[in-house]
């Protein structure tokens, strides 16, 4: 059985720690050369930037997905623990993804009204209620989700 391990994940969320402060540096130098700072991006910070955010999507996934189903999946049918915690994390969550809903909406019609559109802020808006449904699912499959491991032997008859 094949272990999930959250070492290969953390590592490359370090890495790409690394590579955005070198994109940063890579900014610094170049400002420095040319005595100001340029508007545009260089191609090694494009590169740079791209690396990273491959490599930070890759260690989310990693770990979101050692949180979820553990060191080990084991075979059977798992069902959830009753805990009053997680239901009080999701009531919380919940609460928020109204605020933030009811803020994104007002917003709308403040630019409609104004029109001022403070893009910046609204997509700030949108992407923290997208993360916090996010979360929301993450607490239901780890809490509330019946969990089902099915395997096979290694002389099965599917050719993976």
């Amino acid at each position: 059985m094949y272990r999930n391990d959250p070492v290969l994940p953390t590592f490359s969320l370090i890495l790409a720690l690394g590579l955005s402060y070198a994109a940063y540096l890579d900014g610094r130098l170049l400002a420095r050369l040319q005595g100001h700072t340029p508007m545009e991006l260089s191609v090694g910070q494009i590169g740079l930037m791209a690396f990273g955010a491959v490599l930070l999507l890759y260690g989310l996934m990693g770990l979101v997905s050692f949180w979820l189903e553990g060191v080990e999946l084991r075979p059977g049918r798992h069902f959830p623990a009753p805990s009053t915690a997680p239901v009080a994390a999701v009531v919380i969550l919940v609460l928020l993804l109204t605020a933030l809903s009811g803020f994104f909406a007002r917003l709308i019609v403040y630019s409609a009204q104004t029109g001022h559109n403070p893009t910046w802020l609204q997509g700030l808006i949108f992407g923290s209620i997208s993360l916090v449904v996010a979360a929301l699912f993450g607490i239901y499959k780890k809490f509330f989700g019946r969990d089902e491991a099915v395997t096979e032997d290694e002389k099965g008859e599917f050719p993976w």
